[in-house]
């Protein structure tokens, strides 16, 4: 029971001389005691899963989803890659595709070449388009293969990458794919990484065709998922604290996993012409 002095001796007839007032504060509050304090007073739920999105080449499927994510009212932190050996876009004809190397050439420099090869022809098609909202969200695409989970990407955050902030220390929550030979790469890479950070990671396809029409489409129902995925991780989080989520030993990270086959389950009902799949992996 609290403790109130002011019910001492109130049952005597000897007069209790009052307290002195308490004396002015001696400053106002410190800088990081005002900082303390509205970080205490922060809404639990701006925690956030970490996401990230692979197609074969990081410019159609994987990139809608990645502005998805990345420009939503609540935005995820994420990372996007392609599992191919080259990045491949359509080309004048379908033996004549555009190829360009992963990691080391820009989508302003895919763009700036085809707009100066036929702009009409890359126009038409959509590319340009592609890569204008591209250029605008990171610096090139980036290949699956080749990324090393666990080494900081602080530089993506420094090149104004959307969806970086969050990401810096190279781990990821949550893979999805958007096609079963990408679902397929992604599994067997991480299988020969050898599991070093010994840190689950929910791994699914959401198989969509690669066109414009068809990403859009992805792109939104990959943002239902996530906000699905996140609403059970935060709730779990906040019932049994963050303690050993990292290593998917903590209540709240078994509670998590074990709800995602019901939330792949109720998403795939509502959208049954996105065929899913899904399996936990190790980071």
């Amino acid at each position: 029971m609290a403790y109130d002095p002011r019910l001492v001796n109130s049952g005597s007839t000897t007069p209790q001389t009052p307290p002195p007032p308490p004396p002015p504060p001696d400053s106002a509050p410190t800088m990081n005691e005002t900082t303390d304090a509205l970080q205490a007073e922060a809404p639990t739920d701006s925690w956030k899963l970490k996401f990230c999105t692979v197609c074969a080449s990081n410019n159609n499927r994987s990139m809608e989803a990645h502005l998805r994510l990345s420009g939503a009212a609540a935005a995820f932190p994420v990372i996007s890659f392609g599992t191919g050996s080259l990045v491949r876009l359509p080309g004048p004809t379908i033996t004549q595709p555009n190829v360009y190397s992963f990691n080391t050439t820009s989508y302003n420099q895919m763009y700036e070449e085809l707009h100066d090869k036929d702009e009409r022809l890359y126009r038409t098609n959509g590319i340009l388009n592609m890569l204008d909202r591209n250029r605008n969200l990171k610096w090139g695409p980036e290949r699956f293969q080749d990324w090393v989970p666990g080494v900081p990407r602080v530089d993506h955050v420094s090149k104004g990458d959307k969806g970086a902030l969050g990401t810096e220390a190279g781990v990821v929550d949550i893979i999805i794919t958007c096609e079963e030979r990408c679902w397929d790469a992604v599994v067997d890479d991480l299988m020969n990484k050898g599991n070093t950070l010994n840190r689950p990671v929910h791994v699914f396809n959401v198989d969509i065709k690669d066109n414009h029409e068809e990403a859009l489409l992805g792109g939104k129902a990959i943002l239902d998922l996530a906000n699905r995925l996140n609403e059970s991780a935060l709730a779990q989080r906040n019932l049994h604290g963050p303690g050993g989520w990292e290593n998917g030993t903590g209540a709240a990270r078994l509670g998590f996993d074990e709800s995602v086959p019901e939330i792949l389950a109720d998403w795939q009902e509502k959208n049954p012409n996105l065929p899913a799949l899904w399996t936990l992996a190790w980071l």
